[in-house]
């Protein structure tokens, strides 16, 4: 009998282990995502819509801890997948046992090109504007951004179905999320505290199309990636994936009722704001409807990161 005891105190020590490294995994994609999001989204919002914005610190630093979280992320899932797949103790013999894998290597090729994504970022740090308006760092940001995007992609679900529509709205679900959330901090701690007129007049109507851009393509890439899960209205009722796609999906419309607010200012308070030279109180509520819009996408991304570690509905 206290062998049958022991016995089972190990294999409910080891679920434990196991439930816990599930638990820390998915903070890590958490991570990753963020991280992703607020350099490639950060990086495209001060290439595309705001390039002086490259000279303002609030900006580098909401690109910088894009790139510090998605090294964060990466090493730690690494780690942490190792722990999942099969425990043991952390250390190199774990984390060679994972890059031994496809799934390692696929990471391991995330890592490096976060480190290309270190060149990217110093040259910004050093060069500013001159490297935000440069076609060589455009391309090199372009193409590491690209890079990692792709790279996570084929971490996930979508790695299996091998069909070239499956793979490119994967991809485009990617970028349109990052190119809204990274935007979304930019012009949070970078714009909207300044209150400048001319950045106000400017660059709030530019990130405005391009949030409307962002938006429709994740809404309709998301529709593709979720019937090639599920594949049946069913599956999205009676299945653990489906019902936290559901649960991603409410707090996705909330973040939308939270955008529309935001637009709605745009449309209708931009110009008063900017005649006003940046008034805080009638830029105020832009700003409250950009913080919620910003904190409510944390969820969505949360969300995201179980559904990476949940078996399809089909």
């Amino acid at each position: 009998m206290p062998d049958d005891v022991h016995h089972h105190a190990d294999r409910h020590h080891h679920a434990v282990n196991v439930d816990a490294a599930r638990s820390w995994y998915v903070l890590a994609r958490l991570v990753d995502y963020l991280g992703i999001a607020l350099f490639v989204g950060g990086s495209g919002f001060v290439a595309m819509l705001w390039p002086t914005g490259s000279a303002v610190r609030a900006t580098r630093r909401v690109i910088v801890t894009g790139w510090l979280l998605g090294v964060a992320g990466a090493l730690a899932t690494i780690v942490l997948e190792g722990v999942w797949a099969g425990g043991g103790p952390i250390g190199w013999p774990l984390v060679a046992k994972v890059l031994a894998t496809d799934f390692g290597r696929v990471w391991l090729v995330i890592l490096l090109l976060w480190v290309l994504g270190g060149v990217v970022l110093a040259d910004l740090l050093q060069r500013k504007e001159n490297a935000a308006r440069s076609m060589a760092w455009r391309i090199g940001a372009i193409a590491v951004g690209l890079g990692l995007l792709r790279a996570v992609g084929l971490t996930g679900h979508t790695s299996d179905s091998g069909a070239a529509l499956v793979e490119v709205a994967d991809l485009a679900h990617l970028l349109g999320m990052a190119l809204w959330i990274g935007g979304l901090a930019v012009l949070l701690f970078g714009v909207l505290p300044r209150r400048r007129p001319d950045e106000l007049a400017q660059v709030v109507p530019r990130y405005s199309r391009l949030a409307l851009i962002s938006v429709g393509t994740v809404v309709l890439a998301g529709a593709v990636l979720a019937w090639n899960s599920l594949g049946s209205l069913n599956a999205l009722l009676h299945t653990n994936y489906g019902h936290i796609l559901l649960v991603k999906i409410g707090v996705f419309a909330v973040v939308l009722a939270a955008a529309q607010a935001s637009k709605s200012w745009v449309g209708r308070r931009l110009d008063f704001a900017v005649v006003l030279r940046g008034d805080a109180r009638t830029v105020r509520p832009f700003v409250y409807s950009v913080t919620a819009e910003t904190v409510l996408v944390v969820f969505v991304l949360l969300a995201a990161s179980v559904l990476v570690t949940a078996s399809p509905g089909r």
